[in-house]
């Protein structure tokens, strides 16, 4: 077991992707979290999966309990605006009567579901029941009318002709139905940003079963870390039944020092920002004690 102050704790940590055509065909990286959801429901594993289908609105994300393939393949690609996730933690168990979920979140997702199965605050018969949750890397998110903005107002694509959206290597692209590759940098969108995401301690979803994302894999692939019992018994099954491809990290590029990087520039400043908020309140309330 690998414990890491920016990294979490893993047992394994690869670059991969899924063996699946269909899958990969929509995949935003590798696959990897839809593969292992599929692979968990089709096993027995879980009874259903909460993921982010599609909401009302073009690229506004729907969470809904998926109940098969065809339902989980709904919720491929990466929406870059918050999907409230966890407020189905209960409808699933309830009134869907699982037994066994599974959850896909970011990393202030999968925070909340852990503090769900330790303090199960209105969340009776609850923790128990989520077998597995995958955790996806997350530097920061948007609300859905700023992901707007963005695409329309810096790239100048209409939300509606968008088919993918991509962050990486200091940009935020948009392709079109029509093929068209749009970008701009990422300096400039920052504003955008939900204030919670410049207070957040965590890049890579430390405390998720199995996490994953681009960051240290070439194109196409994607970086998992395996963090827990469960998720390395899911995985390595995974792994041996033929359903993705695995590289060792070392031995990709950019690789486990990218990843590093990224977290060491969120959690740093983010540490940052923490420490100032917290001076500037213990100096007001100096000067002013009814503050």
């Amino acid at each position: 077991m690998v414990s890491d102050p920016y990294l979490g704790k893993y047992t394994t940590c690869v670059s991969a992707r899924s063996t699946d055509r269909e899958i990969l065909k929509k995949a935003q990286d590798g696959g990897i979290a839809t593969t292992i959801m599929v692979y968990a429901l089709e096993e027995g594993i879980i009874d259903g999966a909460i993921v982010a289908g599609e909401g009302d609105l073009p690229w506004k994300p729907g969470p809904f309990v998926a109940m098969s393939r065809k339902d989980i393949l709904k919720a491929q690609r990466a929406k870059y605006n918050i999907s409230p996730q966890i407020s189905w933690l209960k409808e699933a168990t309830r009134a869907f009567g699982l037994d066994s979920v599974g959850v896909t979140g970011v990393c202030c997702q999968i925070q909340a579901v852990r503090k769900a199965q330790l303090y199960p605050i209105n969340m009776r018969d609850v923790p128990g029941k989520i077998s597995l949750a995958v955790g996806l890397f997350c530097m920061e998110n948007f609300l859905y009318d700023s992901i707007q903005a963005i695409v329309e107002d810096h790239t100048n694509q209409s939300l509606s002709s968008v088919k993918k959206m991509r962050i990486g290597k200091g940009k935020f692209q948009v392709y079109t139905e029509r093929g068209n590759v749009a970008s701009t940098p990422l300096k400039p969108i920052h504003k955008y940003g939900q204030p919670g995401c410049y207070v957040c301690l965590d890049y890579v979803s430390n405390l998720a079963d199995i996490s994953t994302g681009s960051v240290g894999s070439p194109d196409g692939w994607s970086t998992v870390f395996v963090r827990t019992r469960a998720g390395n018994d899911i995985w390595s099954k995974a792994v041996e039944t033929g359903l993705f491809e695995t590289k060792p990290i070392e031995e990709v590029k950019p690789g486990l020092e990218l990843v590093m990087k990224l977290a060491k520039v969120k959690l740093d400043g983010n540490r940052k920002t923490l420490e100032e908020r917290r001076n500037f309140g213990v100096n007001k309330a100096l000067r002013d004690p009814y503050a």
